[in-house]
């Protein structure tokens, strides 16, 4: 569904996309759709994973409206100088440039994209309309909660006004706050919106592809509650949480659930106090929870990194509504095998914590016995071939074992015999 085809001017170039369906969008185009939009494109491509239909509102039409927003450019000029820790300057200047936003109309032939689009997918059914900014569900930055979500919106007009919404969301003094404190350029993010129909769950919440604890990659922990999940993400309530690996759940805790958000009949959403008998029931069934686990790895294989995704259950069936790279993972080496690795810090070894700067990675590989291995700023050695030795292992241990932490953490890791087992002798 392109709502303004490409098509050449007399110029010879092509006319902007300002419409476009899910389905035509992967995730190369960040910066016409957004992470968000350019996440949920791609993961209706996956086989067996269930997206909500909808479409996304580009950046295109958002550049649009920043220029005839009045006094734009002195305002943005205005904000790149502001400190992070001002917040009554970040307020007020931020709630004039949303109201200059959202008092842009819409143009008629925008407007008239977007409402074709509603009316092949259901004019009058309910949407979400989400924010989908270009600096958003990166690998190394998730912006998560800085621009707007709307629930349950119902009508053309409504979503109209909400699309307004998202754009000005851009400016929330959270957004701009957090732009200006990880060094994002106000003028070079920008602004796409999507629209998606409205799935009315009986649970929802979040998978973790790996414990964002304890950055454990083989542990996938999933988070549940009943009605929608921004129940969940926006913290009223506590969630059923479970941690699955290997296909099998290895912790369980089903929290007691005292509200749950709906959506209401004519648009909107509402807490509901769950009934006391109900309260302490889980979300999901085990099957469930491990069903879930198996698409989280389908998704995490295919995005090539650990996922944060944002469920639903619909009948019995999962409907992905966001996923997005966990950015708070501390990074792992790469290997080229599927062996077990176990790799120990050179520079805690040194009492040296802090990064190191690339020249002294460098001259560390370049003139080291052992292959040292970076990550995070950090050089690693590789051990487990050393631990599977009977010949080394002992001295190993004893030389390691004089820090206290390190000498646990091996004792944890080798009373797991699956492991590293010990070679013959």
């Amino acid at each position: 569904m392109r709502e303004l085809p490409l098509a050449e001017g007399s110029s010879g170039s092509a006319e902007p996309v300002e419409v476009l369906d899910l389905q035509e969008v992967d995730q190369t185009q960040v910066a016409v759709v957004g992470g968000k939009g350019a996440h949920l494109g791609e993961l209706s491509r996956i086989d067996g994973i269930r997206v909500p239909a909808g479409f996304c509102v580009t950046t295109e039409a958002f550049g649009r409206i920043m220029a005839e927003a009045p006094s734009i450019d002195e305002r943005l000029d205005r904000l790149s100088r502001l400190s992070p820790d001002d917040p009554a300057a970040i307020c007020t200047l931020s709630a004039e440039i949303r109201h200059a936003l959202e008092a842009v109309a819409i143009s008629d032939d925008l407007a008239a994209a977007i409402t074709g689009a509603l009316t092949r997918l259901g004019e009058h059914a309910p949407y979400a309309v989400r924010s989908s900014a270009t600096a958003e569900d990166l690998p190394t930055a998730s912006f998560a909660g800085q621009q707007d979500t709307y629930l349950n919106v119902m009508g053309p007009t409504a979503i109209l006004q909400h699309i307004s919404r998202c754009w000005a969301s851009l400016f929330t003094e959270r957004a701009v706050t957090y732009r200006l404190r990880n060094g994002f350029d106000h003028r070079k993010v920008q602004m796409a919106v999507v629209v998606q129909q409205m799935v009315v769950p009986e649970a929802a919440g979040v998978l973790f592809t790996a414990d964002p604890v304890t950055s454990n990659r083989k542990v996938a922990v999933v988070e549940a509650s009943f009605g929608l999940g921004e129940a969940l993400v926006s913290g009223l309530v506590n969630a059923d949480s479970y941690k699955v690996r290997d296909g099998e759940i290895v912790a369980k805790a089903v929290a007691a659930k005292r509200l749950a958000i709906h959506a209401l009949p004519a648009g909107g959403t509402q807490e509901h106090a769950i009934d006391p008998e109900r309260q302490g029931q889980p979300a999901l069934t085990d099957a469930q929870v491990v069903r879930l686990a198996e698409l989280g790895r389908r998704i995490e294989a295919h995005f090539g990194r650990p996922q944060d995704i944002e469920w639903c259950l619909v009948d019995d069936e999962f409907q992905i509504v966001q996923s997005r790279p966990i950015t708070t993972l501390f990074p792992i080496p790469a290997a080229a095998d599927a062996e077990n690795h176990l790799y120990i810090s050179v520079g805690h070894q040194q009492m040296m914590t802090d990064p190191m700067k690339p020249l002294g990675i460098s001259m560390w590989q370049m003139t080291a016995l052992p292959p040292m291995h970076e990550a995070g700023g950090r050089l690693f050695v590789d051990i487990a071939a050393r631990l599977a030795s009977p010949a080394s292992r002992a001295g190993l241990l004893e030389l390691l074992g004089r820090d206290p932490l390190i000498k646990d953490a091996l004792a944890t890791i080798l009373d797991r015999d699956d492991f590293i087992p010990l070679l013959p002798d």
